[in-house]
């Protein structure tokens, strides 16, 4: 069989097991979820050697250390994605939700009902547990999913694929609403962009290239979760014991994530007050500091930024400084060189924090806090998808409601288009 014709094949299995997926009551989904957590764990041992599998052909192959430690679920990321199977069972079920009830004129009321999108094909790299939070999350929002990981992670997503499906088969739903691709053929991306009769929704997770390429080729519509280029602002009334922990956090709790922060900017006020003890907070946490010109004179560890610098996701210990005159051209750096993904301003100053709040329109924009805080389970969705930087139809992390949408319902008693 042709590559195209086993495509094209899952794809339509996937839309039909889709139509049962929608119209499953809450119970029958979070039986699913349970038996899922139940089922991976049983199979932990066999997942996770295939994991390491992976890790050690991404490793001989030489793939950046950023993407290797992605693939990893060890270190706590086996317990956090299964603990996420159980969390998503516990949010309330979206679907059937009915809102914004009104009466007309002439009696006929309207309203919204929440429902699932159908077919959510999801193309991503590196990160192994992705496949198993987006099945999660689709299923539970009524969706079918096809998910297609990078070949770094084949072998565990494969594994981990196989642990799902056995999962719906053993609470009675078709196996064919989650769709693991069983081939590292990137050919299979290009067929898949082209079944927009199968398919709902593209969602790619992953580099620039990834992302250029779905969008420029897709007939089907797209919500990117492109890079995170993230920003701290430390304004010129910034606390500087604030200002170390908020930096700190944002650039060491996770690196290989996208809402880790990549560019630090200060305000040239404050620069002489709070950089020098910043910068050596980092540096001595073995973070490698390029810096604009005044950002070298006050701290002589910094290494000169190149013009590239001010739009780069490291993704490691390396992080961009400059110093700005003022909030405007803070503002103005972050709308040039950002990705939409998560800016945060460090600042005493009310007027100042508003400002940002109001002309920032990234995905996720923070006062006083962490980047890390742009992220579906602490920001209260239980988990997410991804975190979107299109504007449409969702923006920032995406959880259950994002993966539904609305159609309108009426109750009538004869009325006529008149």
């Amino acid at each position: 069989m042709s590559l195209e014709r086993q495509i094209e094949d899952l794809a339509r299995a996937t839309r039909d097991a889709s139509r049962v997926v929608a119209s499953l009551s809450t119970t029958q989904k979070n039986a699913w979820l349970a038996r899922a957590a139940e089922r991976l764990e049983a199979g932990k041992e066999a997942i996770l050697e295939a994991n390491q599998r992976d890790i050690r052909a991404a490793t001989e192959k030489g793939l950046a250390k950023p993407l290797v430690r992605r693939l990893d679920l060890g270190g706590g990321k086996w317990e956090t994605m299964i603990d996420g199977l159980r969390q998503v069972a516990a949010l309330p079920d979206p679907v059937g939700e009915v809102s914004d009830m009104r009466v007309r004129p002439n009696g006929l009321r309207v309203g919204r009902m929440r429902i699932p999108l159908g077919v959510i094909a999801i193309i991503y790299e590196s990160r192994t547990n992705v496949t198993v939070d987006a099945a999660a999350l689709c299923l539970k929002a009524g969706n079918g999913v096809i998910l297609r990981g990078g070949s770094e992670a084949f072998h565990a997503n494969q594994a981990l694929g196989q642990e799902l499906r056995a999962a719906l088969a053993d609470v009675g739903i078709p196996q064919d609403a989650i769709s693991v691709v069983p081939t590292t053929d990137r050919a299979a991306i290009d067929h898949f962009l082209k079944l927009d009769d199968c398919i709902d929704l593209v969602i790619p997770r992953g580099g620039k290239a990834l992302v250029r390429k779905v969008k420029a080729e897709s007939t089907i519509p797209v919500i990117a979760h492109d890079e995170g280029v993230c920003h701290v602002f430390l304004d010129a009334t910034a606390d500087a014991e604030m200002a170390t922990r908020i930096v700190i956090d944002s650039k060491l709790r996770q690196m290989a994530v996208c809402n880790g922060l990549e560019t630090l900017l200060c305000h040239e006020a404050a620069a002489e007050r709070l950089l020098p003890t910043v910068l050596k907070a980092l540096y001595e946490e073995g973070v490698e500091v390029r810096g604009c010109a005044r950002t070298c004179e006050l701290f002589a560890d910094a290494v000169s930024a190149a013009s590239a610098d001010w739009a780069a996701e490291y993704l490691d210990r390396i992080v961009a400084v400059r110093v700005v005159p003022d909030l405007d051209e803070a503002i103005r750096h972050v709308q040039e060189y950002g990705s939409d993904h998560t800016d945060v301003i460090v600042t005493s100053d009310y007027a100042n924090s508003q400002e940002w709040l109001r002309r920032v329109n990234s995905s996720t924009v923070g006062i006083n806090c962490s980047t890390a805080f742009s992220d579906g389970y602490r920001l209260g969705l239980g988990a997410e998808i991804g975190i979107s930087t299109s504007k449409l139809h969702s923006f920032g992390p995406m959880g259950l409601e994002e993966l539904t949408t609305r159609k309108f319902i009426l109750y009538g008693d004869g009325q006529l288009g008149e």
